[in-house]
């Protein structure tokens, strides 16, 4: 892994400015700059790994305060009578473009079907 900070780690060192949602010992939960939905929260561990499978291999405990976090956030919200997603891409083929892992809490909205549009039910 690289050295350099990534731009979460500035965001968690509060050396850039962001929309703060929720926050615990081991996570950051922010808007993302970019939303792709009414609501749109990513929530990171203050530790960081490259993505949610060296995450999950390196320290499942830290994965589920990601996952706990992520709930709350959808609580604090108001997402949870309607449903909400919790997407984690991994690596540049699924969309991944800062390499310390984040779940995007998406909801808000009706939100559409994901990955590539096949034409079939399922």
């Amino acid at each position: 892994m690289n050295d350099a900070d990534t731009l979460f780690e500035r965001i968690i060192a509060r050396e850039i400015p962001a929309d703060i949602v929720y926050e615990t010992d081991t996570t950051l939960a922010f808007r993302d700059i970019k939303p792709q939905a009414k609501t749109h929260v990513l929530v990171v561990p203050k530790q960081r790994y490259r993505n949610v499978a060296e995450l999950a291999a390196a320290d499942p405990r830290l994965l589920a305060d990601v996952i706990t976090s992520a709930h709350k956030v959808a609580e604090l919200e108001g997402l949870t009578e309607n449903g909400y997603r919790v997407v984690f891409n991994t690596d540049v083929h699924a969309g991944q473009t800062v390499f310390h892992v984040h779940a995007h809490v998406l909801g808000g909205e009706q939100l559409g079907f994901f990955g590539r549009y096949t034409g079939e039910a399922g």
